[in-house]
């Protein structure tokens, strides 16, 4: 099991959004209050005026962030490149999930951590 079968399993229906290619998810300097689950399409993250970025696809998770941090501001733009299916999960939920399932906390990590190997191993000369 990984963190975006957590996410699934404690979703109810109006929690997925259908997102359409070229809209905004999220956008730099908005507070955040939920973290994503992408189950259908590409999304790319962007940072520094778009000169970073990171393409999320089906399977991972983004935002994470916004659940951890008080008074989160996101860091930078989510823009869905494809048509997308995007579970969204709000804090409440979240802590639930730590609290019922510990090894959600340890699978997030584990999504997040990958994601930054990736991003290093794409930015090496």
């Amino acid at each position: 099991m990984n963190a975006l079968d957590t996410m699934r399993a404690l979703a109810s229906t109006g929690e997925v959004k259908q997102v359409n290619p070229g809209d905004l998810i999220f956008r730099s300097g908005e507070s955040g209050d939920c973290m994503f689950g992408l189950l259908e399409g590409s999304v790319q993250l962007s940072w520094n005026g778009d000169v970073g970025h990171e393409e999320i696809k089906a399977g991972d998770v983004f935002g994470a962030g916004a659940l951890v941090t008080h008074d989160h501001r996101r860091y930078g733009n989510a823009r869905a490149m494809t048509p997308c299916k995007v579970l969204v999960m709000n804090r409440e939920k979240f802590l639930f999930a730590v609290q019922e399932s510990p090894m959600f906390a340890i699978e997030l990590l584990g999504s997040i951590d990958q994601r930054l190997r990736q991003l290093r191993d794409c930015t090496k000369v």
